[in-house]
């Protein structure tokens, strides 16, 4: 089963991810913390983050650089509700696989990557 760690400041997304994650089958951490949801990557499980653009210790630009130097560099999807096409490009040059925007079918999108 694929396990996936999403990271998101927002208590009433993170549940809502939760509840999505939950029906889809895949088992899930959630984190509004920046740092433990890389320590949570660090031990080799995650098949994939999921990732806003804001958390409690740190932005979710600072979360994916940190992830990308991690030796275990699960793919990174970003849950955003930014429409910057500036900043769509900074974090596909970070190495982000998908940015999916929470205006839009976030279900379904996030569904043709992960599922």
């Amino acid at each position: 089963m694929k396990h996936v760690i999403h990271a998101d400041n927002s208590e009433f997304f993170r549940k809502q991810m939760k509840t999505w994650l939950s029906e889809t089958g895949l088992e899930h951490e959630s984190f509004a913390s920046g740092q433990e949801a890389v320590d949570a990557v660090a031990d080799g499980r995650a098949a994939f983050v999921i990732t806003g653009m804001e958390l409690c210790d740190m932005g979710g630009e600072e979360l994916i650089k940190r992830l990308m130097v991690l030796p275990q560099k699960p793919p990174v999807l970003v849950v955003t509700s930014n429409e910057d096409p500036q900043q769509h490009e900074r974090l596909y040059a970070l190495g982000v696989k998908a940015i999916i925007l929470k205006s839009g079918e976030w279900k379904a999108e996030l569904s043709k990557v992960i599922c």
